[in-house]
């Protein structure tokens, strides 16, 4: 099986098969008009070599038609396309009167196709060589010998304001193409992000869907378990036997867990916002997320004591990360906690191998993880989306000194109770 081109090889491909065919256009108008002024105006233009500037011209064509599959897909290959069209421009306009030459405006099309080809710098070498070579062709080009009615001088101020004019809208051309390129290549970057954006929402939309039907299909049996071994913990046979006693409180505590992991699913499938909103503080928000995960955490709360409103989504959120860390190998995490201006910034930082490049590069996306277990790379995503919804933002980085550091940042008065 053949590797895919990547997507910017396939255009940049693609534009210069356009440059090629655009060629041949300009070889069909040279020849067409070399012939004109010759059999037509009667202007003893040099035949031999500009002809054979046309024949060169095509018979670069041909090469590059018959190579075209092993065609290097950069912009000096761009670049230098570009370059041999205007070689052969100025050598046309230097056999053919210089800068009085009328033809002499067609350098402003290879300025423009640059800049809308080429990235700036290569836009702006395209400018400084063909300005450089107007300035020859006006200084060191040989006159064009013309019938008489037809001859015509141009004084050096004129034609000093021909090439001042000509630099200043290449210049501009330049300047303000490439601003709208950059524009437009902004507006996709943006689209791009919308839409996986509303992938991501549809994704969690139906695992919602899936997991919402399983909890409730779970949450009948469940609940007759737990009142069956309620009634049987009651019974005075199981208290007076203190094995089945605690074997019955047992099943109870793995049906209060089974009633988590339920609760979980939920959560997982993207039932983030207005889950079990409560009045408290930020101290015990954070130790009940201290006392829900696994692995040694310290909790530095340089924030105080404020009173908030929080809901399960965002603690699930918090512990998904300090699990993370812990099933990644981490033997320690710090939650810090801090205030800049009206944001709420929790650092959690710990010792472990930190994040492989490649998930750096898409943390926040589904199924993005190391572990290959099914179902994994659920936990950055969901934290990310519940951060999302509340106006926050989630940013990963690996420590100089090792481990990893996951930065939630969202609006205080997301938390803040309302007066």
């Amino acid at each position: 099986m053949t590797a895919r081109r990547p997507v910017g090889d396939e255009a940049t491909r693609r534009n210069l098969w356009l440059l090629v065919q655009l060629r041949w256009l300009a070889v069909a108008g040279q020849l067409a008009t070399i012939l004109s002024v010759r059999l037509l105006l009667d202007v003893a233009l040099p035949l031999t070599p500009m002809l054979a500037i046309v024949a060169l011209l095509a018979g670069l064509n041909l090469a590059a038609m018959l190579t075209r599959r092993r065609w290097p897909a950069t912009q000096q290959a761009l670049l230098a396309t570009l370059l041999i069209d205007v070689a052969g421009l100025t050598g046309q306009l230097w056999l053919s009167g210089g800068a009085t030459n009328p033809f002499v405006s067609l350098y402003l099309l290879q300025v423009v196709l640059g800049a809308v080809l080429l990235e700036a710098w290569a836009s702006w070498t395209l400018v400084v060589l063909t300005s450089l070579a107007f300035a020859a062709l006006a200084l060191l080009a040989p006159p064009l010998a013309l019938p008489e009615g037809m001859a015509s001088t141009l004084s050096p101020p004129h034609v000093l304001a021909g090439w001042f004019n000509y630099t200043l809208a290449a210049v501009l051309l330049v300047t303000f193409t490439t601003r709208i390129a950059r524009n437009l290549r902004d507006r996709d970057a943006r689209l791009a992000v919308l839409r996986q954006r509303a992938g991501e929402e549809e994704q969690i939309v139906r695992m919602g869907l899936l997991a919402s039907g399983a909890a409730h299909e779970l949450g009948t049996p469940l609940a007759s378990l737990s009142i069956v071994l309620g009634d049987w913990r009651g019974d005075a046979t199981v208290r007076d036997h203190p094995a089945l006693a605690a074997e019955v409180a047992e099943m109870q505590a793995e049906v209060a867990r089974c009633k988590e992991i339920v609760a979980g699913i939920l959560f997982a499938a993207g039932e983030v916002t207005g889950e079990a909103p409560e009045r408290t503080t930020l101290a015990r928000f954070l130790s009940g997320i201290a006392t829900g995960t696994r692995g040694p955490i310290t909790i530095e709360n340089r924030v105080g004591d404020v009173a908030i409103v929080a809901d399960r989504a965002l603690g699930q959120a918090l512990s998904n990360l300090v699990d993370n860390a812990a099933e990644a190998g981490a033997a320690h995490v710090v939650l810090t906690v801090e205030r800049e201006d009206d944001d709420l910034v929790i650092h959690a930082a710990d010792d472990g191998p930190g994040f492989p490049a490649e998930m750096l590069a898409s943390v926040g996306r589904p199924y993005n993880s190391t572990k290959t277990r099914r179902g994994a790379g659920l936990g950055l995503f969901l934290s990310s989306n519940v951060l999302r919804q509340l106006g926050g933002t989630l940013e990963a980085r690996n420590r100089a000194a090792g481990g990893a550091v996951v930065t939630l940042r969202l609006p205080f008065a997301a938390l803040a109770l309302e007066d």
